[in-house]
Order: C-alpha cells, then sequence, then structure tokens
C-alpha cells in the first residue's frame, strides 16, 4: 500500500471509489503524442503525481494539455530528488474537493478498526497545515460508509499495525475517493487521540508484540468533542511560506485546560535549512468545534518565540476568518483566503476594542510585576501564573 499505482488498484478491487487517472505509472519511454492521449483520456484539470509521493513533493496541478508535459518533467525530476524514484502517474483533480482521512488500526488476528474522520483540507503546497477531528461536513451516514470502505480495503492486503486512509470528498455529492494510503502513523494523529482517548503509540506497539485489537469500536467511531490541530512552522507566510531556519531565541509554549503541544524545541535550538521546518504541533479539544477553536486561539496568543519567523500569526488570524469558522473551505481555500491576508492584519489591530483590551493587559502586567518586586523573598508564590490562569479561564468561557 506504500506505493501509491498498486493502492489504487488495491482499493479499486476492495470496491473503495478512485478518482479516475492510470491504472499504472506513466512509461518512461511514451512518446509526447502518447502522454497527450493519456492525460485527454483522464481529463482536465489532473495531477501529476509521484509514485512514491509524500507531502506534496513530485506532484503538479495541471489545468490545460499544453503545460502537460512540462509537469511531467518537472514532477519527475522533484521525485527522483526527493525519494530516489521518477516514477509517476495521473489522476483526475476534483475541484474544490475536500481531505478527508480515516485513521485505522490493524492487528494480526484479522481485526481492523476504523476510527472517526479527519478533516485535512487546508494545506499549503498540498502540504496539511491545520487538521481537526470530526470533520464539521461528514455526517454519520458518510462516516460510516468511510468506516466500512476502509475496513473491506485494510482486509483485503491484509494491513496491519496503524495506517491511514486519505480520500477526497466531493461535497456537492456527498461522494468520497481513495487516494492513498500511508502506511505509518501521521503528524496530524493527536486529534484522533484528543476526541476518542485512544493512545494510537501505545495500540502500535501492542500490535508489534502480536496483541490482539480490545479497541471498541463505536468509541473509534464517536467523537467526544472536538479537536483542532495547528502545525507550526519556521516559515514566513507573506513570503510564500518560504523556510525561515535560524535561532530560537525565546520559546515558550502554551499550556492550559484541553492543549496539547507536541514539540521537540527549546530556547536557543537552531531550526536546520536541511530537514522539515516544522517546530511544533498545538492541539486544542474542547466539547465543541466552536469551543476548540476559542481554545486555540487562546493558546496561540500565549505561543511565544522569537527568533525566526512562524506561522504562529497567521493561524491567529485564519482561526477567526468567516469560512473558517463557518467550515467553509476545500483544499484551495487557504491559496485563496491569502490573497486577502497582508501579513501585518494579525499582528497589529486597530479596532478599538482590541487596542482597549491590550491596554488593560498591560496595565494589569505592570501592576504584577510591580508587586513582584515588593513581595520578593515573602513568599514562594509567583504571582504571573495567576495572570496566566486568570487568562486561560477567561479563555475557556
Amino acid at each position: 500500500m506504500g506505493g501509491k499505482v498498486a493502492a489504487r488498484v488495491a482499493a479499486a478491487k476492495a470496491k473503495f471509489p478512485t478518482v479516475p487517472g492510470t491504472e499504472e505509472a506513466v512509461s518512461e519511454d511514451a512518446s509526447e503524442s502518447e502522454l497527450r492521449s493519456v492525460g485527454d483520456a483522464v481529463g482536465y484539470p489532473l495531477f501529476v503525481k509521484a509514485v512514491a509521493g509524500g507531502g506534496g513533493k513530485g506532484m503538479r496541478l495541471v489545468r490545460t494539455a499544453d503545460l502537460l508535459l512540462r509537469s511531467i518533467e518537472s514532477a519527475r525530476s522533484e521525485a527522483t530528488s526527493a525519494f530516489g524514484n521518477g516514477a509517476v502517474y495521473l489522476e483526475r483533480c476534483i475541484e474544490r474537493g475536500r481531505h478527508i482521512e480515516v485513521q485505522v488500526l490493524a492487528d494480526n488476528h484479522g481485526t481492523v478498526v476504523p476510527f472517526v474522520e479527519r478533516e485535512c483540507s487546508i494545506q499549503r503546497r498540498h502540504q496539511k497545515v491545520i487538521e481537526e477531528s470530526p470533520s464539521p461536513v461528514i455526517t454519520e451516514k458518510t462516516r460510516r460508509a468511510l468506516a466500512e470502505a476502509a475496513i473491506r480495503l485494510a482486509t483485503s492486503v491484509g494491513y496491519t499495525n496503524a495506517g491511514t486512509i486519505e480520500c477526497l470528498y466531493d461535497e456537492r455529492s456527498e461522494e468520497f475517493y481513495f487516494l492513498e494510503m500511508n502506511t505509518r502513523l501521521q503528524v496530524e494523529h493527536p486529534v484522533t487521540e484528543m476526541v476518542t482517548g485512544i493512545d494510537l503509540v501505545r495500540w502500535q506497539l501492542r500490535i508489534a508484540q502480536g496483541e490482539p485489537l480490545t479497541i471498541d469500536p463505536e468509541r473509534a467511531l464517536t467523537p467526544d468533542g472536538h479537536a483542532i490541530e495547528c502545525r507550526v512552522y519556521a516559515e514566513d507566510p507573506a513570503a510564500g511560506f518560504m523556510p525561515s531556519p535560524g535561532l530560537l531565541e525565546t520559546y515558550r509554549e502554551p499550556a492550559g485546560p484541553g492543549i496539547r503541544v507536541d514539540a521537540g524545541v527549546e530556547s536557543g535550538f537552531e531550526v536546520p535549512m536541511f530537514y522539515d521546518s516544522m517546530v511544533s504541533k498545538v492541539i486544542s479539544h474542547a466539547v465543541d468545534r466552536r469551543h476548540a477553536i476559542a481554545r486555540m486561539i487562546r493558546a496561540l496568543n500565549e505561543y511565544e518565540i522569537s527568533g525566526v519567523p512562524t506561522t504562529v500569526p497567521l493561524f491567529r488570524w485564519l482561526l477567526e476568518d468567516t469560512d473558517f469558522i463557518a467550515g467553509r473551505f476545500d483544499t484551495t481555500y487557504l491559496d485563496r483566503v491569502l490573497e486577502k491576508w497582508d501579513g501585518a492584519s494579525v499582528s497589529l489591530s486597530t479596532d478599538d476594542g482590541v487596542v482597549e483590551q491590550l491596554v488593560i493587559v498591560a496595565a494589569a502586567i505592570s501592576i504584577a510585576v510591580k508587586g513582584l518586586g515588593s513581595t520578593a523573598g515573602q513568599s514562594g508564590v509567583d504571582d504571573s501564573s495567576k495572570w496566566r490562569r486568570a487568562a486561560r479561564m477567561e479563555g475557556l468561557q
């Protein structure tokens, strides 16, 4: 299932709907006319995708036939550099589709447990930046259909351990199509853990030891509240998400009820230029989506990172966008919304109410600092933590 073309064939055999496309890699010996014929048969717009791809690498969107040959050449070159395999295939592009995925666990005894879906439509360069669970648009009927299709596919190939079946969802027709299967635990797995209370990593180890799955399937498919994850990258959104390697001069993570941070950095860490620019993952969990968004905004406002540009300011702004709040987005959403973001609006607001709140907070901090100075040595209690707790309590309302 790690090879995308073979995975598409397996999905079709398991009666899992697939996006129209080539059933095998495009031949490197194919002539220009043959490639054009293949493109016409698939239909435009289409994607050129690396067979061994991932993270958006070796992937090109082709809207017209005259761009096909150049796109195939470019995708092959990038795929060879990234994966050591330049094979590509063609796949129809579903306009305004949503990226929905299903986490599965499968043991060595024939049991497959699918989990509640994850919504991963907010992407840049085909790389996810915000994920959530459950999806704001998937109905219970579709959730069950996705789960049944996932069981059929995983069972048919004898899959074991953790994996993710990624799909494209057409909201208008309420139909879903198989894209690929990631044969590993994914970056966004914490949102699934937060809404189910199931430790996926722990179960990976137990399955590897030969233990049978004892997870209640209904528990795995029934979300408890809502969870959102923001991938914090050392990138500059205002400069086309240009990677920004450098020294983290200040690094202080948010905390509080319903907040989880997965990270491996600290102040003084050097963000390298040779690897993935992700700094951390911030996850919020609450009783529903509205409160999960509120908690995430509060956490991002508490997050202190300096030394390199990050995606945190963009997220602060994005989570208050009307379309995001309403759940009106697809895989092209981020590109569209960035057209109205000037990069400064998230750093300084001219709204009178916001300014007034900032003045009040600044005054409170000033008083707290003075209080700390006058009571130094008299108490072991850090008064600054009281202000932090008060802010968090307000963020929970």
